[in-house]
């Protein structure tokens, strides 16, 4: 189970880091070079990387979410199921969790019969549409999962109160996501009225953003765990506690299904939108598939920040795990996890650093990746007689083909970093400074995911918003200056942020499976 679990994270990092390479260099570069500098517009079919930035979106959005979320759904399941061992459950503990994956398929797709809306819908009515499709799945999984607990474990009740604060802590991060990033609200409008005073000013103001949305999320997650800790009887049972923390991230992720097909709607309105300007279809429609793709970023905005929130859960049920593993291996084995031990505080730093160090290389990729791009589009502007005026068609598969290769190549040192450190740090400093190193990794990972992920969506739509007519509108130096923010927030919110709650479980996944080496070879 625990190496099942540990190949589904390596599977979810290459689609997501790969992917996200793959979808952001495509989308710079050609934004870089199309947009600014030969001034056509978006998704233009002179533009040589066009449909680069159109596979990116499905490689990215769909691919790297849809791996991203498996892995999560994936790890809290086998999680839950091996502190349920831990706890005493036995066979009933172990099924709970399955049971509840399965009921949310069901619930997932019978909420997508609701999203409707009419002809002519406002933003803020397709996207209660789209909630309608998601709150309603989620009423189904809260009736559904107190059925389950009574008929698995009808005395112990407190468990269900554990799956419900997982499934609230989803919805309300989802909410929080949305009023940082929709240009319903007034973060988002805020940001787009910095672009009066240049650039700086979007990148300044859209960080600032960034960094105080992570308030909300960190206080939500929190209450859950102690919610579910409590509730399952960790006051009486440590290893109870565990398994209803367990338990909530089950719960969260329970409507995974409608929820990744939310977040798959925003790159779908995306490649509809760039289809109808390569098409040269009636202006009317491209109006509309902007208004949706305005949407979409939103509701992958809030999959990014449901996705992250869960990664956090799930990689304190691993943390969990891991100690438990350990204490199955050596049964005499006393840890000494307090602050004072200096190999606790020495990991801590390690894991903290940690996600900083994975987003900095993925970072810096994508830079790489989207140089190499820009410098091809540019070339074939200048050596392809015929492109600007549209009668030769560009080299558009030498694009598609330098982002495969640089999202390959690229992707190896972050991919390493997440697998051997752990391992290293294990054979250095034993199991309490593993322990520490998972603690301080899913602590500064989780809030450096979220200010990344929502820093990034509130530019794209503060540019977005300018492009409907606010603040000078499309062309203006307004729009110019939310331009550069929406390009520095691509990476942002679509490679390094998505990815970084990956790397803390993946971090986690690889502890577990290897605990075994850490205690058998380990220094101190």
């Amino acid at each position: 189970m625990l190496t099942f679990g540990m190949g589904a994270s390596s599977m979810a990092l290459f689609a997501r880091v790969g992917g996200g390479i793959f979808t952001k260099a495509a989308d710079v570069g050609a934004d870089l070079v199309g947009k600014v500098e030969a001034g056509i517009p978006e998704d233009d079919p002179r533009n040589p990387a066009v449909i680069a930035d159109n596979v990116g979106d499905n490689v990215g959005d769909v691919a790297g979410m849809g791996a991203d979320l498996y892995e999560s759904y994936v790890g809290s399941i086998v999680s839950t199921a091996a502190l349920a061992v831990a706890a005493g459950y036995g066979i009933k503990g172990v099924s709970i969790p399955m049971l509840l994956a399965a009921l949310g398929v069901i619930a997932s797709i019978i909420g997508t019969f609701f999203v409707k809306t009419k002809e002519g819908a406002s933003q803020k009515n397709l996207l209660k549409a789209l909630r309608t499709g998601t709150y309603i799945s989620a009423a189904i999984i809260i009736i559904a999962a107190f059925f389950i607990i009574k008929l698995m474990l009808p005395d112990h009740m407190g468990l269900y109160a554990a799956v419900l604060s997982g499934l609230i802590a989803g919805v309300l991060i989802g909410a929080i996501t949305e009023y940082y990033t929709s240009d319903t609200y007034s973060p988002t409008k805020k940001l787009a009225q910095s672009s009066e005073t240049g650039a700086a000013t979007v990148i300044m103001s859209g960080l600032s953003l960034g960094m105080l949305s992570t308030v909300a999320p960190v206080v939500i997650v929190s209450l859950s765990v102690l919610v579910s800790y409590y509730c399952s009887g960790g006051s009486n049972d440590f290893n109870l506690g565990l398994y209803g923390i367990g338990l909530s991230a089950v719960g969260m992720l329970s409507t995974l299904g409608i929820t990744l097909a939310t977040d798959a709607y925003g790159p779908i309105a995306d490649n509809a939108g760039g289809i109808a300007e390569m098409t040269h279809m009636d202006a009317s429609v491209r109006q509309r598939t902007d208004a949706l793709d305005s949407l979409g970023n939103t509701t992958a905005a809030t999959g990014k920040g449901f996705a992250i929130g869960s990664a956090a859960l799930t990689a304190l049920a691993l943390i969990a795990s891991y100690v438990d593993k350990v204490h199955q291996i050596q049964p005499d084995l006393n840890l000494d996890l307090t602050i004072t031990n200096p190999k606790v505080l020495v990991g801590l730093l390690i894991g903290g650093v940690l996600p900083f160090l994975f987003a900095a290389l993925t970072m810096d990729a994508v830079g790489k990746a989207a140089q190499s791009i820009v410098l091809e589009v540019r070339r074939q502007f200048k050596t392809i007689t015929g492109i600007m005026e549209g009668t030769v068609e560009p080299d558009y598969a030498s694009c598609v083909d330098m982002c495969t290769k640089s999202a390959q190549k690229l992707m190896i040192a972050p991919a390493l970093i997440a697998v051997v450190i752990p391992i290293v740090i294990g054979l250095l400093l034993g199991p309490e400074g593993v322990s520490a190193l998972l603690a301080g990794n899913t602590v500064t990972g989780f809030v450096l995911a979220v200010m990344m992920a929502n820093s990034g969506g509130a530019w794209d739509n503060a540019k977005k918003y300018i492009e409907q007519g606010a603040h000078g509108g499309k062309g203006s130096s307004q729009h110019k200056a939310a331009v550069v923010g929406d390009t520095v927030g691509d990476p942002f919110k679509d490679t390094s942020g998505p990815s970084i709650n990956i790397q803390i479980k993946l971090t986690s996944m690889v502890s577990i499976v290897f605990a075994s080496l850490v205690l058998t070879f380990h220094l101190l």
